[in-house]
C-alpha cells in the first residue's frame, strides 16, 4: 500500500487514537508488569508465554474485522522469518533485562530503540538522515548513558560489569539496537505484505523459535508464575490489537508522542508495584531520551508536510 492510499485510508479521529493509543501503552506495560512479577526465569521460557498466548486475541480481532484468512496469504515467507527471529533475538534480550533492572530504567533504555532505528534507516535503507535529526540520536543515546551509568560502575575499584544490574542494563541496551534492526525489516514487508499479516506471523515465528531452547533449560512454574507469563502474551496481543486500531484515525506525527506516556506509568508501577524507587540519574536520562524521541517525532512531521507541499506544487492543476 502507497503512503497515499494509507492517507486516504485514515478516518481523522484524533482523541479515539489517542486514546486506543495510551491503551496500548497500558496494555504493554500491563505485559512488562506480569513479566517481571513472575521474576527471572529463562527468556525463550518467557518469549514462548508472550508469543503464543498473543495469538488467541490477535486471531480474535482479525476474525472480527474479516481479515483472519487473507492474514495468512503471503509472498514473503523467508522475510517473515527472518523478521521473527531478529525480533524474538530483541524480546529475549529485552525480557532477560527487565527482570534484572527497575521498570523505569528497563522501559526509559528501551526508547534507545526509534533512536537506533534512525541510524539503521540511514545506513541500509539509505534514508536521508539531517544534522538535527543526528543530534537528537546523539543527545538520546547520551541519556541512555546517564541511565545506565550508575549500574554499570566502571569506575568503581576493579568494576562490576557481572552484577545483575550491569547486565541489565547491556542486554537491553541490546535488544533497543536489535529491535531497531527488526524495524527496518518491517518497513521492507510493508511494501508489499498488510500489518496483519506481518503481525500474525511474528507471533506464530517468535512462538516456534522460543520453543527451541527448551533443551537450554526451561524451568517449572508455580501458579503465579504460570498465570503472570499467560497474562503477559494476552497483554501484548490486546496491546498490539489498540496500536493497530490507532493509526486507522489519525497520522504517526499524532500518535507517536504518547508512547512516552509509558515512562510515568513504569515509574507509577514501579514504585506502587516493586517498590522501586527511581534516582536522580533515572530521572534525568529519561527526559533526555524522552525530549530526544519527541523532537525526532516532530522533525519527521515537519519533513513530511515539506515532502507533501513540494508534491502539490509540481502537480499540476486542472
Amino acid at each position: 500500500m502507497s503512503a497515499a492510499a494509507a492517507s486516504s485510508d485514515i478516518e481523522s479521529r484524533p482523541f479515539l487514537a489517542i486514546g486506543l493509543k495510551v491503551g496500548s501503552v497500558t496494555a504493554f506495560m500491563g505485559m512488562a508488569t506480569a513479566i517481571k512479577y513472575a521474576g527471572q526465569l529463562p527468556a525463550g521460557q518467557i518469549v514462548f508465554f508472550r508469543s503464543f498466548f498473543a495469538i488467541l486475541p490477535i486471531c480474535v480481532y482479525l476474525l472480527a474485522v474479516g481479515q483472519l484468512a487473507g492474514a495468512w496469504k503471503t509472498e514473503h515467507l523467508v522475510g517473515h522469518v527472518m523478521r521473527g527471529l531478529v525480533g524474538v533475538s530483541a524480546m529475549a534480550l529485552g525480557f532477560y533485562g527487565l527482570t534484572r533492572l527497575p521498570l523505569p530504567d528497563s522501559t526509559a533504555i528501551g526508547y534507545a530503540r526509534p533512536l537506533v532505528t534512525v541510524v539503521f534507516g540511514a545506513v541500509l535503507l539509505g534514508e536521508v538522515v539531517r544534522r538535527y535529526r543526528w543530534g537528537a540520536v546523539i543527545a538520546g543515546l547520551f541519556g541512555v548513558v546517564v541511565i545506565s551509568w550508575p549500574k554499570l560502575q566502571l569506575f568503581r575499584g576493579a568494576g562490576d560489569f557481572g552484577s545483575d544490574q550491569a547486565l541489565g542494563v547491556a542486554a537491553t541496551f541490546a535488544s533497543a539496537c536489535i529491535a531497531g534492526l527488526a524495524m527496518v525489516l518491517v518497513r521492507r514487508l510493508l511494501v508489499t505484505e498488510k500489518t496483519a499479516t506481518i503481525v500474525l506471523y511474528f507471533s506464530v515465528t517468535a512462538s516456534v523459535f522460543a520453543l527451541a531452547t527448551i533443551p537450554f533449560g526451561w524451568q517449572a512454574l508455580d501458579m503465579t508464575q504460570t498465570v503472570s507469563l499467560v497474562l503477559s502474551g494476552f497483554c501484548g496481543g490486546l496491546g498490539q490489537i489498540l496500536l493497530t486500531q490507532s493509526y486507522r484515525h489519525a497520522d504517526v506525527s499524532t500518535i507517536a508522542p504518547f508512547e512516552y506516556t509509558s515512562v510515568v506509568l513504569s515509574i507509577a508501577i514501579g514504585y506502587f508495584v516493586f517498590a522501586e524507587v527511581p534516582g536522580w540519574a533515572t530521572i534525568i536520562g529519561s527526559a533526555i531520551v524522552t525530549a530526544s524521541g519527541i523532537f525526532i517525532i516532530y522533525r519527521e512531521h515537519r519533513l513530511g508536510l515539506e515532502r507533501a507541499r513540494a508534491r502539490r506544487a509540481i502537480t499540476p492543476q486542472g
